[in-house]
């Protein structure tokens, strides 16, 4: 029975606000409302999307010597005074270069209650650049993790590490998701997901169903999409620099060469270069979950797949149509020359339950860039052969 005064979809708002997993939109609208979520400007609300907040750089970026964590009970500011180089203007728009490391306060902060905790992700544009995008908060000893209570405020680690940016103050480079509890999925309820609902489309061309293990494993595909002659893309060095403001600008073969599906099926990443490949398994996220890539095991060879590793309820997803959407991986290759293999694991997806469904899912209808995607490199860039 509702409380005196409540309407039923506040009662109903505030059932689902209670359960326990990632928070979608409505509820994300609700932190704002309540001031868990706050802001130096306006805009937020614009800022959520189906089950994440994208957050805005602030006017100021530091260089830093290296690299930090702050470490248990100090702030990162007090880090900041000691690591800082020199301190940028991004209100119209300034380099950040590779090699460089630099920290960004953001225009969000937060003041969250003890039930809800968070954890970031750089945005799939800023990863497809190889943009090493961290969050920061207070007292962190790990990147990219909120503690449940905490109240205090955010920055980004910015590293450019294949092309140097052009950022300005407003713009999103990472996103952060909420959640209450500690919502994840056994492979065993995996499955019956699966059996349910299909998780993954059929490989291509290849007869292979859904590998579940420790999440749904999925795998690289060199032959070429779709049977095509394209397997990918590796980032020319010493190409221009990319502003992050302007979509669909740049010719893509100015920054990439492109890499020929192979007939055996393989490819060796060269140590300390970026690539765009793409998996072969098609994906699908229901619109009672969302998903994050992580890496398979770091025991599988010297490379790192995924740099954003967010997706969105509703990613892959049309009920009437098992088709699902490729993952692009983004791939870096560590000290030694790696031979990769089609077919080869090279990552996992890890499945959370929603505490309820969003108002409104990942696609084409809130102009979702990336819907549909097969092998495709980021916003920035004109469809590659145009």
């Amino acid at each position: 029975m509702a409380k005196v005064g409540e309407t039923e979809p506040a009662q109903a708002a505030a059932a689902a606000a209670a359960r326990s997993g990632i928070l979608p939109c409505q509820a994300i609208a609700e932190l704002i409302a309540a001031g868990e979520i706050r802001a130096a400007e306006d805009g937020l609300q614009e800022l959520v999307q189906p089950a994440s907040l994208d957050l805005r750089l602030g006017p100021r970026a530091y260089r830093v010597r290296a690299s930090f964590l702050p470490g248990r009970g100090r702030p990162v500011a007090e880090r900041i005074a000691e690591f800082s180089m020199h301190e940028i203007d991004l209100s119209g728009g300034a380099l950040l270069e590779v090699g460089c490391v630099y920290i960004v306060p953001l225009v969000e902060s937060l003041a969250l209650g003890p039930q809800v905790s968070g954890m970031a992700n750089p945005k799939s544009s800023t990863g497809r650049l190889n943009v090493f995008t961290r969050l920061i908060v207070d007292g962190a000893e790990q990147f990219d993790v909120v503690p449940a209570g905490y109240r205090g405020p955010l920055y980004a680690e910015i590293a450019p590490n294949a092309f140097s940016i052009l950022a300005r103050s407003g713009g999103c480079v990472n996103q952060l998701r909420f959640r209450r509890g500690r919502p994840g999925m056994a492979d065993s309820a995996l499955q019956r997901l699966h059996r349910e609902v299909g998780l993954v489309g059929e490989a291509a061309g290849t007869g292979d169903t859904a590998q579940i293990r420790k999440g749904l494993v999925f795998t690289v595909d060199l032959r070429g999409i779709g049977g095509g002659r394209l397997a990918g893309f590796k980032a020319k060095r010493h190409a221009d620099v990319i502003d992050l403001s302007r979509i669909g600008h740049y010719d893509p073969a100015e920054f990439w060469d492109p890499i020929p599906a192979s007939a055996r099926g393989e490819l060796i990443l060269d140590p300390n270069e970026f690539y765009i490949l793409a998996s072969r398994e098609t994906v699908r996220i229901p619109p009672d979950y969302a998903a994050e890539m992580v890496p398979y095991d770091t025991q599988i060879g010297e490379f790192r797949v995924h740099y954003a590793g967010f997706f969105d309820p509703g990613f892959g997803w049309d009920p009437d149509k098992e088709v699902g959407t490729r993952a692009v991986l983004e791939v870096r290759s560590h000290d030694v020359p790696f031979l990769l293999q089609d077919g080869q694991p090279v990552g996992r997806l890890e499945y959370h339950p929603l505490a309820a469904r969003p108002d409104r899912l990942y696609g084409a209808g809130i102009g979702s860039h990336y819907h549909g995607q097969t092998l495709t490199l980021s916003k920035h860039f004109k469809p590659w052969g145009n």
